[in-house]
């Protein structure tokens, strides 16, 4: 079964054992009334459970319920057919003042039948030459408004001043004012500059996230040809199915996939509603990505360092013990799948580099957007 834990908040006067029932039923088999058709399969073995449900500590009104689900319920190698159905309809639920998805256990035979990061950690590493330490990178800013040529020279400032790679921010798509293959071109030109003047392997996230699949796989495959070793994607705003539609052919292709969480927080940030990222994480494991966007714990964006640690561990990690201390309320087994890591990204500058390196490990991104171009603008002031 795949196991589900929910954060549930009850309407006045609905009991807990009857708020996780409903969500049981509304996200499987239920619907609001007796209809003929069910005596023509069987709903015990297709239905949810609730097989536990637990108060949560310090918190009035608030129960984990836990659910599980049958694996006949899903499609193979789809996350989008998984959260339909978990998490499709039932948040609109009237019993439910509120509803949390906290995390997710994902059976090993139901992840055997993902393909997962293109790559994972330790190709990429090999990809790179660069072992021993974080990987290191910058988001061009500002990230909108400059002329592709502008863009590229920027990329090749940061490329030959040390960093591993550049960015192209969640919002760079193909603008009037920037169009993505001037931007593509552009940027492999200062890439190969770079490489040339350091004698390093370089590169820039080209970010293929387009109106539709065929755009965006047309836009991967122009990255491929000017030889560009890693492409990007914003998976929720694009979606699971061109996700994982990206990474099959980042994989056949020879390419690392990047990905960014531009709308997460509208998903994750509410303590009693929506979804925690590290269910997001999970669901982005499965349908592939190189690295992901993990929030910093001490930078602008909001992060709890033990929660923030307990994502990370399951993006990296082939198997991680359950420990509700760090968030994590199933053991995991990744049977195998390659690793992604995490990016460090937001308001961060070099004096957090400590700080990072000891939350982070050496498996990780280190991203310094305003940080490093900031740093630029003073080293010319002084020259």
């Amino acid at each position: 079964d795949i196991l589900a834990a929910f954060r549930v908040t009850p309407q006045p006067g609905v009991p807990p054992e009857e708020a996780g029932a409903a969500v049981a039923a509304e996200s499987s088999t239920g619907t609001w009334t007796t209809v003929w058709t069910d005596g023509l399969t069987s709903l015990d073995r297709y239905k949810g459970r609730c097989y536990d449900i637990d108060p949560v500590p310090g918190e009035d009104n608030q129960y984990i319920a836990y659910v599980a689900y049958p694996l006949d319920l899903f499609e193979e190698g789809s996350v989008t057919n998984m959260f339909t159905s978990i998490v499709g309809n039932v948040f609109g639920f009237k019993a439910l003042r509120a509803l949390r998805l906290e995390d997710l256990r994902i059976p090993t035979c139901y992840t055997k039948t993902f393909q997962g990061p293109p790559h994972g950690i330790q190709v990429e590493r090999d990809k790179w030459n660069k072992y021993g330490r974080p990987l290191l990178g910058c988001t061009i800013k500002p990230k909108l408004g400059l002329s592709a040529k502008n863009y590229g020279r920027a990329v090749y400032e940061c490329l030959r001043g040390g960093l591993d790679f550049t960015k192209d921010d969640e919002n760079v798509n193909s603008q009037p004012f920037m169009r993505w293959r001037d931007r593509f071109l552009f940027c492999a030109e200062a890439i190969y500059k770079a490489q040339a003047e350091t004698g390093e392997i370089k590169g820039h996230y080209l970010n293929a996230t387009a109106g539709t699949c065929e755009d965006m796989i047309k836009r991967a495959q122009c990255a491929r040809e000017l030889g560009a070793p890693i492409v990007m994607h914003d998976y929720l705003t694009g979606g699971f199915t061109a996700n994982t539609s990206l990474a099959h052919y980042c994989r056949d292709n020879g390419l690392l996939l990047h990905i960014h969480r531009a709308m997460h927080a509208v998903i994750d940030r509410q303590k009693n509603h929506g979804m925690h990222f590290r269910v997001l994480a999970k669901a982005l494991r499965m349908s592939g990505g190189d690295h992901i966007h993990a929030g910093t714990v001490v930078g602008k964006l909001e992060g709890e360092r033990e929660m923030t640690l307990g994502f990370v561990d399951s993006l990296r990690d082939d198997y991680i013990e359950q420990d509700e201390s760090r968030g994590i309320f199933f053991t995991q087994d990744w049977v195998s799948m390659p690793g992604v890591l995490p990016v460090a990204s937001g308001g961060i500058h070099v004096w957090h580099m400590p700080a990072l390196t000891e939350i982070f490990g050496d498996d990780s991104v280190l991203q310094f957007g305003g940080g490093t171009l900031v740093a630029k603008c003073i080293a010319s002031a002084e020259i």
